[in-house]
Parts: C-alpha cells; structure tokens; sequence
C-alpha cells in the first residue's frame, strides 16, 4: 500500500504548490487578500476553517476515543467543536464592539506587555504541538517509529509545506485549504458510507457502546464542556480566520464550520467505535479496522490523514509567521521575515519529535489547559466589558502552567499525587480536577481584580 500513498500524497503535494499563488504584498502575505486588495470569500474561509481543525491528530484522536470509550469519547472529541461558536462570538466581541484588529492589541490595552507575553506564550505552544502532532501520525503512516521511512516521510512533509506556505503565505493557505478540505470531508464520506454498509455494523450498539456513566469519555465531555469557551482564543489559526473579512461573512463561516466539522469529526469518530465494538482480544484500532475493511478502504483512511495534516501544517506555518511579524513584531514586517519563521518551527517543532512519543502526546493537551487563563478574560473583558487588575490573570495563567505540567506528570506516571489526594486514577477524572479548580480560582481572582480595580478608579476621580 506504500507505493500508491506516496503517489497520491506526491500528487495532492504538486497540486497544493500549483494552486499556491506566488504574493508580492504583505497584506496577502500575512492577511489572505488577494493581488487586488479583496478578502476572502465566505466558503473559502469556511473550508479553511474546517480542514485547519479537520487535521490528522484531531482524526486519529478522534477515533481512538471512539475505539476505546465508545459514542462518548466520540462525543466528547466534538464537542471541541463548539469553539467555533464561542470563538466566532469572541471575534464579534474584539473586533467589532472593541475595535482590535488582533487578540495581542486587546490583551495589551487591558494588561499590558505582561497579559500578551503570557498569551503569545500559549499561542506558541499551540502551533508547536500542531507541527509535532501532525508530522507524528504522517511518520506512523509510512513507516514504524525511528525507521528510516519514518522520519524521511516527515522531514519531506515538512520541508515541501513549508516550501509551497513560504511562496504566498496565508493566501496560498487559503487556497490550499479549499481543494484539501474538499478532498478530506470526500474522504471522511467514503469511509462513513463503507462503515455504515458494512455487515458488522449495529446503530443500536454504537448508540449502547458507553452505559457507564463514569466512564472516561463522559468524563471527558464534561472537560470540553469547561475548555470549548477559551479554545479558540488560543488557537491562532482560528483567529487569524476571523479578521479577515466583514462582519456578516465572518460570522457566517464560524457557524458554517461549526457544523460541518462537528458532523465530520463524528463520522471519523464512530469509525472508532465501530473498531472497538467488533475487535478481537488484544487486538489495536489500525489492525481491527483493517480487517473489518481491507487494504483498499484503510488507503482511504491513511490519505484522508496525510491530507489533513498537510491543510494544518500549512496553516500552522503561515499563522507563526503573523504571531512573530505582526503581532509580536519581533522581526521586520517582511515576507523575508515570515519565511524566516516558518523554517524556524518547523525545525523547533521537528526537534520535539526527540522525545518519547508517549509524552508528546500528553504535552498536546497542555496548551488547552493553559488555555483556561483566558476564560475569565473573555467573560469579564471581552464580553463583559470590564475592567480587572493585572494580578489576577497572573495568577490565573501561574495555575493554568501548574495544572498543564501536572496533566503531563500524572499522565505519563511521573507522578501520582492527584490519585493519592483525589483517588482518581484515569487521567481525564485528574483534568476534570485540574480544570475544575482553574475555573475556581480563575473567577474568583477576577471578581477580586474587578472590585480592586474598580476602587482605584473610584479614588482617583475623587482625589
């Protein structure tokens, strides 16, 4: 099968780079406008959207929840998508009754360097774990980990997406996003359709697969049902998204994405479950599914993988290189400059692919947990419209790295203090506590900052 995955990946590569169009502008470079100063079209934001969520870490995890806790972990999976509603409400907030063209501007006029060092922290976290994530599943694809075929299909993946993403930078994300979104939502049909066509597939029992109310996948949908409100603020991919256009498009393509991602990432989910409701003993998702379906549908599924990570490791690339530019403004406003940044995490991205895979993957749920610092952000400042001391989101970001370090530690058994504190064992019951407590003290902190804050401003109109 080997063979014909490198040959449809080649192809899907040579397309992406004859579709990606050579900019001369900054504004296309970093923004996505065209050679004539023309945003992008609604669908072409709402496909973007998707396949840069859609991507091959999402899938994987998508179905291996599915595999192993049955319609819950698939249903906790997507509810992440959600954060395409609670972001597109974010974005209304910032840009349209506050005024910001980016989230650092608004962070900054509210706390300062201190409140936009923290978050272009997390933000670097986050598209950092997108390069290791995806190259991760690319590599597993071809061949086994630390193999020659292993690493040489990563290191081609890279080098040629950030070859075709340094060419037009967001624009030729953009462009490429629609033909590989197109192709991955193809892909995900077609294995959904042979799914449900399948002799051995039971709705009924694909509806019963999760009766434990205590298992991890309902524990897991409780903590995407904390997360989902400050996910897409640290997510500059879906940021970045939502100021580009007008008001009415932008909203339109937040909800659009919100539904066909969350319809996509179920299909993908249940794939999962089916694996699980009818394996053998001791047998792994990949080997399940490839007996339940053949080498022909399991080709499907490997390219609907490399595509998705493709459509993400672009956009990955070309939203680094705006967080450094423009939002950070750490280096000229050049393409010379973005390009510059691409290689850079791509290489620092690749160097994480040093350590045990086992806690990379953990270390891809860090950033979301970080994450949690900017939930009480957007509920008093940006929706609210108040005003808060600094030290609360200090405090607040100090416990998100806590507990984020901790999720890592509990997870990979360096540690098992929560489980001699709590009981808990499973590592989703630890974040549910974890993200339980940030939720606390993250409020708590912010309604004390709000009175605080408040109360100077009142002393000094009276002074």
């Amino acid at each position: 099968m080997t063979p014909y995955l490198i040959g449809i990946t080649a192809l899907v590569l040579m397309a992406s780079i004859v579709i990606s169009p050579r900019i001369r502008t900054i504004e296309g470079f970093y923004r996505g406008y065209s050679e004539t100063g023309i945003a992008p079209s609604l669908w072409t934001l709402v496909l973007s959207q998707v396949t840069t969520w859609i991507f091959a870490r999402s899938l994987m995890t998508a179905a291996i929840l599915g595999f192993y806790y049955g319609i819950a972990g698939a249903l906790a999976y997507a509810a992440y998508y959600f954060s395409f509603v609670t972001g597109g409400a974010i974005i209304n907030h910032l840009r349209f009754k506050h005024g910001y063209d980016n989230v650092q501007g608004f962070l900054s006029a509210k706390f300062g360097a201190t409140g936009a060092g923290m978050y272009n922290f997390v933000v670097i976290l986050r598209l950092l774990s997108e390069v290791f994530a995806n190259l991760i599943v690319v590599g597993e694809i071809f061949g086994l980990k630390g193999s020659l075929e292993y690493f040489s299909a990563m290191l081609a993946i890279g080098v040629i997406t950030v070859g075709y993403s340094s060419m037009g930078g967001l624009r030729a994300s953009l462009r490429t996003d629609v033909l590989q979104s197109v192709l991955v939502i193809a892909l995900v049909a077609i294995l959904f359709i042979a799914m449900i066509f399948n002799p051995a597939f039971d709705l009924g029992a694909v509806f019963n697969s999760s009766p434990d109310i205590k298992s991890p996948g309902w524990v897991l949908l409780v903590v995407a049902g904390l997360q989902v409100w400050s996910y897409p603020l640290h997510d500059p991919v879906m940021m970045d998204r939502g100021f580009l256009a007008d008001q009415e498009t932008t909203k339109k393509s937040f909800l659009h994405a919100a539904w066909i991602s969350i319809v996509c990432i179920l299909m993908f989910a249940l794939l999962g479950v089916f694996a699980g409701l009818n394996n053998l003993e001791s047998e792994e998702m990949m080997d399940a599914l490839t007996r339940l379906f053949g080498q022909p549908i399991m080709a499907v599924f490997s390219v609907a993988l490399i595509i998705s990570a493709l459509s993400t490791l672009d956009s990955t690339f070309s939203s680094a290189s705006k967080l450094v530019v423009k939002d950070m403004k750490l280096l000229p406003e050049t393409m010379m400059s973005g390009r510059i940044v691409m290689v850079a995490f791509l290489i620092v991205g690749g160097l994480f692919l040093l350590w045990d895979s086992k806690d990379l993957y953990a270390a891809v749920a860090v950033s979301g947990t970080i994450s949690m610092f900017l939930l009480p952000i957007i509920v008093f400042c940006i929706w609210g419209n108040r005003d808060v001391a600094l030290w609360p989101v200090v405090v607040t970001f100090a416990v998100t790295v806590f507990g984020g370090i901790t999720y890592i530690t509990e997870s990979s058994n360096y540690t098992t203090w929560m489980f001699d504190l709590f009981g808990y064992e499973h590592k989703y019951s630890k974040l549910l506590i974890i993200c339980i407590t940030i939720t606390i003290v993250g409020f708590v902190s912010f309604a004390l900052g709000l009175k605080e804050k408040e109360r100077n401003i009142k002393q000094r109109n009276l002074g």
